[in-house]
């Protein structure tokens, strides 16, 4: 396509080509042609002509064609390549070198030799441009029809064997590296209005502008688009082909290894991608419809200073789209009218005016491309009426390319019209094309069209980048040393200088005396004391006496200052030796304590093995929660910590409580520790960067959710938290491009459990694993429950909120959008900004309305603010969607409990028992049931629920539930053995030492009630109630209280 040089930069522009200064020939040789008896059998000679750019290079010699149907023409050629002559880069970027071989007749008489086409190839010269400067192909050979209405099969059968060479390179390899090659197809334009008709000669066209440099414009042209009736859809894959109409064998148009592949309606970012529009593109691609399936190119030069008209740059195009991300693509039909001769009047401009009718626009949404990695936008877009006002407002641009440009086309050479027209008043059929422009919105025209770059304009971070800056985030401050504290540092620091003189004292006795022992194995008294002064005398005598004591003389000063703070002199002789002597016991008995250590070989006492476990430790935390008891709860989750610093798992859990707490900053602490224990943990690089987010640490955050997506591809869950967090930064474009991919793997693992599922009903037996069952190592897996604790405990107590505990199931069944995938993830870590992000896109994405575990989810938040009359009309709203669900009316039976409503509270739990499928949050079904119970004094039933808790998840209340049942149904011994479970999993708790304290006191066990007692008190029992019965016990039988 020709552009003048005042559109596209001038001469100067022309210039400062990102190539050589010099032309640069282009060398073409044809070797020789193969198998050409499949074009024609009879063919006995041949030649083959050479074209470019519609100049033709020249003919080979006339050849022979041997009996295997191949010609040796070994015919070469040349052209410039430079920088203002007509074989441009541009040029060399989208037009492709034409070969014909040309059948030579036999002469006849008085007559020339007959020469007829035979057959054409192409050779694209791009990779001339891609650091290449001698390439040899096999060039496809296509027929040529004989008449216009011969067929074909478009398959060649033949080929050119070419090479193709120049002796620099085009470009240079800094000019390729940073440059970069912009492809746009124009597939086809659906859902025409139905005035368009298939006869007549109509030319249907499309245009864009891409900038080049400045305020100038590259115009590209996609025309000669032909109306198809309705009928078959467009095969897919099917090739791109070249833009040209010189051709004259079909097959030639294709570009080689370049394909229309299609693809599912919801991977493309155009306007019709939503389910509801499904049906409807699928009924128009087999209607009335234009294809053009042509291929353009442009080349993006890094360079801000060359400019030509198939040349512009990148920074050019990064900051138009920046400035303005809808890019329109203009779509006309013109009447192919023939014109009289002469040249083209006054009069005449307005009827060619007339010809150009449904003018109309679609908009490109070009903010795709920058973001990071994106290569390509493939889509369809609304064909809407062209109106000025509402194209500058959406593009700002000013002109129209069809109506105000078409002079700077050269429209005569492209075919436009510019010939002069009969001065005929204006058909019928132009009239109605004037008309008609407001049909597309009507019709629901839409374009369908590719723009795809050779390299992303904003290149994606390498994994390794991000594994950098995530190191960098993460990285560990070093640790200081343990301070174990001034005085206890100096008596460790004695003993250990007790023990070094200690032992160097024994080297000197055996030095004297020995190693071996008498032969009875015992030394008399006498000979001891022989020794002993025999060793006194050698050390005195030596100087090493004085020299143990100066070893001596700095720890003891050390205990001196740090144990006993004395820094100053003593006022009297008396205060001094009563110090020293208390001094001198304090150090004799640790010198005992540091001899026992050496003489008896112990070491430091090992740590006691825990009573509860980390799964334990883990039941309590949430029982503490649900309780409103923090503090207890962050012990218990700091217990678990110290069990095994290297449990991924306890650290993300004691994080989850802290953000749940608004401790954000403790969170993030125990997650990047996570993440230090492991780098390639997708959990805890998620969790990152949500309480980054938590903190306004967006870079961060960022850079944590990129990095999930990144180390874990397959991740529904990353997906979708990486848009949530785009949507948050108003990055709409990044957000729905991270839903859809997303979508895409959720719809590709449903279809894989369709599949799992069918083939067992196909064998007749279960699959092995469940449909909603995700592979280890994916962070779509729910954080872990440490062995022997449930996930459905897990997910109850996890969610469990101070202010209003209300214990949130998971949904059921399991998720089948993203949106709820996710919720249910963040409902795990108590990421309550995210799960109403996630819930408001469900809610915008369902089509038969809000579902029962919408609801569960929603009244979850609710419950977390104490909103809870909010929180009662989801859950009603959850029942009457649901009211078989046994989470529903747990759900209702905590909102109940919350509200200090036992009797409602009470018939819901029982109505949780009732059914067949157990509640996910059971645990805390049977605990509050129970205590609902004792509270009413159904001693009994209380019992049998605190003992199918018990038989579910035992823990340290609920066996105190089943003792204290027994204990009000006089059941002592039975009592007392729950205590004792109760005991041994938690001897902390000062309510089950109350209890054994009424049982000793009824058994008469005077000591062990005493002893019980003293525990009941030093835990600190804040039950009043159970206090008072422990007086009133104790006053009626006479003991059990020391004190008195």
């Amino acid at each position: 396509m020709e552009v003048p040089a005042e559109l596209a930069g001038g001469k100067d522009a022309a210039a400062s080509l990102p190539s050589m200064s010099q032309p640069i020939p282009v060398e073409i040789t044809v070797v020789k042609a193969q198998d050409l008896k499949t074009l024609k059998s009879n063919v006995l000679v041949t030649l083959v002509r050479v074209e470019y750019n519609g100049e033709v290079l020249g003919d080979s010699p006339k050849t022979g064609v041997l009996p295997s149907g191949t010609a040796e023409y070994n015919f070469s050629t040349s052209f410039e390549c430079s920088p203002d002559g007509p074989n441009s880069l541009e040029v060399i970027v989208q037009k492709p070198l034409l070969l014909t071989v040309l059948e030579v007749g036999p002469r006849e008489k008085k007559k020339t030799e007959k020469i007829t086409p035979l057959g054409q190839a192409v050779v694209d010269l791009l990779p001339l441009l891609q650091g290449v400067r001698s390439l040899k192909v096999f060039a496809p050979l296509y027929a040529v029809p004989a008449s216009s209405s011969e067929k074909l099969h478009p398959k060649a059968t033949g080929g050119l064997e070419v090479t193709v060479s120049t002796k620099e390179l085009l470009l240079s390899a800094t000019q390729f590296s940073s440059g970069n090659l912009l492809s746009i197809t124009m597939e086809a334009a659906y859902s025409v209005p139905g005035v368009f008709t298939v006869e007549g000669q109509q030319n249907y066209m499309a245009c864009l502008q891409i900038p080049a440099a400045g305020e100038k414009e590259l115009l590209l042209l996609f025309q000669n688009g032909i109306l198809k009736a309705d009928g078959e859809k467009e095969p897919l894959p099917r090739p791109k082909n070249w833009p040209l109409g010189t051709i004259l064998a079909p097959g030639a148009l294709a570009i080689p290894n370049s394909f229309i592949v299609g693809g599912p309606y919801e991977d493309e970012d155009g306007d019709l991608t939503r389910s509801k529009d499904r049906e409807f593109r699928r009924q128009a691609e087999s209607t009335k419809r234009i294809v053009w399936d042509t291929e353009r190119r442009c080349y993006l030069d890094a360079a801000a200073v060359a400019v030509a008209p198939c040349i512009c740059f990148v920074p050019s195009l990064q900051k138009r789209i920046a400035e303005c991300r809808y890019w329109p693509v203009e779509l006309c039909k013109m009447s192919m009218a023939s014109g009289g001769k002469g040249k083209t009047s006054k009069a005449d401009k307005g009827d060619e005016d007339k010809q150009i009718a449904f003018h109309g626009v679609a908009y490109v949404n070009m903010m795709h491309l920058l973001c990071p990695g994106v290569k390509q936008i493939r889509g369809a877009f609304r064909v809407f009426s062209y109106q000025d006002g509402e194209v500058f407002e959406k593009t700002r641009i000013q002109h129209s390319i069809f109506r105000d440009l078409r002079s700077q086309l050269s429209l005569a050479k492209e075919g436009l019209g510019t010939s002069p027209v009969s001065r005929a008043a204006p058909t019928k059929a132009q009239k109605e094309d004037k008309d008609s422009s407001g049909t597309y919105s009507e019709a629901g025209t839409f374009l369908v069209m590719e723009i795809k770059l050779d390299r992303p304009l904003v290149p994606k971070r390498p994994r390794e980048e991000l594994v950098r800056r995530v190191k960098e985030m993460i990285h560990p401050k070093p640790e200081l040393p343990p301070w174990t504290g001034g005085a206890k540092k100096a008596v460790e620091a004695y003993e250990k200088c007790v023990t070094s003189v200690a032992a160097a004292i024994l080297r000197e006795y055996h030095e004297l005396f020995g190693k071996q022992l008498p032969d009875q194995g015992v030394i008399d008294h006498g000979t001891l004391e022989e020794q002993r002064r025999q060793l006194n005398y050698e050390l005195n005598t030596s100087g090493k006496y004085f020299a143990f004591k100066e070893q001596l003389k700095h720890s003891v000063v050390k205990i001196v200052r740090e144990k006993y703070l004395k820094t100053e002199a003593f006022e009297n002789q008396g205060q001094l030796q009563e110090f020293l002597s208390e001094l001198y016991v304090f150090l004799v008995g640790h010198m005992h304590i540091a001899l026992n250590k050496l003489l008896s070989g112990e070491d430091v006492s090992s740590t006691p093995t825990p009573c509860a476990t980390n799964k334990q430790l883990l039941l309590f935390a949430r029982e503490a929660e649900a309780n409103r008891d923090l503090k207890l709860a962050s012990l218990f989750y700091s217990q678990r910590i110290a069990q095994d610093q290297c449990s991924i798992q306890s650290w993300l859990d004691y994080g989850a409580f802290c953000l749940l707490h608004k401790d954000a900053t403790k969170a993030q602490e125990c997650f990047k520790k996570a993440l230090c224990l492991d780098p390639q943990h997708t959990q805890s690089l998620l969790l990152c960067g949500i309480v980054a987010v938590k903190l306004q640490h967006y870079e961060e955050a960022e850079i944590f959710f990129e990095d999930a997506c990144c180390l874990e591809p397959s991740s529904i869950i990353a997906w979708t938290l990486s848009g949530l967090f785009y949507e948050l930064q108003n990055n709409y474009i990044r957000a729905e491009r991270n839903f859809r991919e997303a979508k895409k793997l959720l719809q590709a693992q449903l279809e894989e459990e369709r599949r799992i599922l069918e083939a067992a009903e196909a064998e007749g037996k279960k699959p092995s694993t469940a449909p909603e069952e995700i592979p280890d190592g994916s962070a779509d897996k729910l954080p872990e429950v440490v062995e022997g604790v449930t996930s459905k405990e897990k997910a109850t107590a996890l969610q469990e909120a101070p202010e209003a505990p209300c214990l949130a199931p998971g949904p059921q069944p399991p998720p089948c959008t993203i949106f709820m995938k996710t919720v249910e993830f963040l409902m795990k870590v108590n990421a309550v900004r995210f799960v109403h992000k996630a819930l408001a896109h469900e809610l915008l994405s369902l089509q038969g309305g809000p579902t029962c575990a919408y609801y569960l989810a929603l009244a979850w938040t609710y419950s977390l603010q104490e909103d809870l009359p909010r929180c009662e009309e989801c859950v009603c709203e959850a029942i009457r969607i649901d009211p078989t669900n046994p989470n529903v009316w747990a759900q209702k039976g905590h909102l109940c409990y919350l509200k200090k409503d036992f009797d409602k509270a009470k018939n819901c739990y029982e109505q949780v028992i009732s059914f067949v499928e157990d509640a996910v949050d059971m645990h805390f079904v049977y605990l509050r049931l129970g205590s609902i119970y004792l509270e009413e004094k159904e001693y009994g039933r209380a019992k049998q629920i605190y003992l199918l808790a018990c038989d579910n998840s035992a823990s340290c209340l609920t066996w105190l539930g089943v003792g204290i049942a027994c204990y009000r149904m006089k059941e002592m011994v039975e009592a007392e053995d729950a205590l004792s479970e109760a005991n041994a999993l938690n001897n902390t708790n000062a309510e089950v030492w109350g209890y054994l304290t009424l049982i000793c006191l009824h058994g008469g066990r005077q000591l062990e009630a005493e002893q019980c007692y003293k525990y009941t008190i030093k835990l600190g029992l804040k039950n009043s109630e159970l206090l008072q019965e422990i007086d009133a016990t104790q006053s009626r039988f006479g003991f059990g209280n020391p004190s008195l």
